[in-house]
């Protein structure tokens, strides 16, 4: 998939805001790259990657009665990995060093994330997009079909006294 223009921009913009992010990607939440500025990171990899976490991110706050999922934060010793719902239908991932501001990287991930969101929402929809975010509809159930059984008449057995 051929990079988005504006998103990419944006993601070169955002790691320009904070120079302590190594990596920032926009991609689809089935995993596709959008856009990405990724050095030294495969953004495939890390898409499909981000897409297997929001999957247990998604199911996690499902679980636990906390809502629509907005964000997802992951610590390691060398740094951070952050992702933030953009829009319906994509995140935006973010790699960090561990001297980073959490505050600001939320900061400047959530309005990042809000931008990006806005973008990939207006972007037109090829016609396989469209019928994969549709619903699912169950075809229409016709009525049950009712059949009746004739009546006999039944001759009750009388009892008769002796």
């Amino acid at each position: 998939m051929a990079a988005d223009p504006a998103i990419a921009d944006e993601l070169h913009r955002l790691r320009a805001r904070v120079p302590q992010l190594t990596g920032a990607l926009a991609a689809s939440v089935d995993g596709l790259v959008i856009a990405a500025d990724t050095p030294g990171s495969e953004p495939e990899s890390l898409a499909a990657l981000t897409a297997a976490a929001l999957g247990v991110a998604v199911r996690m706050t499902d679980v636990t009665g906390q809502g629509e999922l907005r964000e997802l934060l992951v610590r390691g010793v060398q740094g951070y990995v952050a992702t933030y719902a953009a829009g319906r239908t994509a995140v935006l991932t973010l790699l960090a060093r561990d001297d980073v501001s959490v505050g600001r990287l939320h900061l400047e991930g959530r309005r990042a994330a809000t931008r990006i969101g806005e973008l990939v929402d207006a972007r037109p929809q090829t016609k396989t997009q469209a019928q994969a975010k549709a619903p699912a509809r169950a075809p229409a159930k016709s009525p049950p079909t009712r059949t009746r059984t004739p009546r006999t008449n039944r001759s009750t057995p009388t009892t008769t006294e002796s």
